[in-house]
């Protein structure tokens, strides 16, 4: 064990009986409740619950609460035990972590082998990596919106699933209604800088949950390369933009945010030993540090949860 991991073992040895009782609190009453709920309303239950008692009664190490990132919140996904928090609920620009979103509605609403052509009117940014006249099967489209974090493919998507961005905008602000995410309003389907486009690191954990738990989402976001095929037969290569995929144990997703307005943000979910945390960091100052201070939080958060497991057997 490292310095760092043996300092925040040691700060937490004396509570981690506290989260022990939570974590099994919280199964037990949902053992007895999930049986009445159809599987899409224990989807959104399992998404929405946050349990802050354990926050309540610990103090973040120094270590950890002075990183650059405005605002984050760190979760154990099976109980919804909220391990850290900075800034939660404020109300923050969300960059293109705001294509989760997107992405979700596209898979609710849309077929994966359906066409879409990258028309004038959704060829807007120069950033893109899809060109004006390309054509993709709804399914590739979506894997390289969210691979390449690509702003014209999440209008031609947006467009195609509403019929046009502002219907689509408005499904998307009913959807966040539907999450009971109180903080978040949506202006476009791409997190491209607007006033009107924000939401807060704990409204977008319950997205990211919500959105985790479909298999197709999970499977997209937790590529980390693919080929991505045109329907004239060539081929995009896609690097994902989420480093932690390949430099961070356990790491499975989630999605990558910038902007000049939003500053570096990164949603990530990561699992070790059938343990999952789920991570939102807003406005981080670099590229780098986006992912390192991303790293650094969920190792304080493996961390605790080893303790725990420690302390039960």
């Amino acid at each position: 064990m490292n310095r760092t991991k043996k300092y925040i073992f040691l700060q937490h040895v004396g509570i981690v009986v506290m989260l022990a009782s939570l974590v099994v609190s919280c199964g037990l009453r949902g053992a007895s409740e999930s049986e009445s709920l159809s599987e899409e309303e224990l989807r959104l239950k399992r998404a929405c619950h946050l349990d802050s008692t354990f926050l309540s009664t610990t103090n973040i190490p120094d270590s950890i609460d002075n990183l650059s990132a405005e605002a984050w919140i760190l979760v154990e996904d099976s109980s919804g035990v909220i391990i850290g928090a900075k800034n939660a609920d404020k109300r923050m620009y969300m960059a293109s972590l705001t294509k989760m979103m997107t992405c979700l509605l596209t898979l609710e609403g849309g077929k994966m082998n359906d066409s879409i052509e990258i028309t004038e009117d959704v060829f807007l940014a120069k950033d893109s990596r899809v060109k004006l006249g390309d054509g993709y099967l709804l399914g590739d489209l979506l894997r390289e919106m969210m691979m390449q974090s690509d702003n014209d493919a999440a209008t031609a998507l947006a467009k195609y699933i509403g019929g046009n961005v502002e219907s689509f905008c408005t499904l998307m602000n009913s959807k966040a209604t539907y999450l009971s995410m109180d903080s978040t309003h949506f202006a476009n389907p791409n997190g491209l800088p607007n006033d009107s486009n924000y939401s807060s690191a704990r409204d977008l954990l319950i997205l990211s949950r919500y959105c985790m738990s479909d298999s197709v989402f999970a499977e997209i976001v937790g590529t980390s390369f693919m080929d991505i095929p045109l329907t004239d037969g060539r081929h995009l290569p896609c690097q994902n933009t989420n480093l932690l995929l390949t430099n961070y144990e356990g790491c499975i997703g989630v999605k990558t945010g910038y902007t000049r307005q939003a500053g570096y943000c990164l949603a990530s979910a990561a699992e070790r030993n059938n343990k999952k945390l789920f991570l939102i960091l807003l406005n981080s100052r670099s590229q780098s540090s986006r992912f390192t201070e991303s790293a650094t939080i969920l190792d304080y958060g493996f961390c605790v949860v080893d303790s725990l497991n420690r302390r039960k057997r």
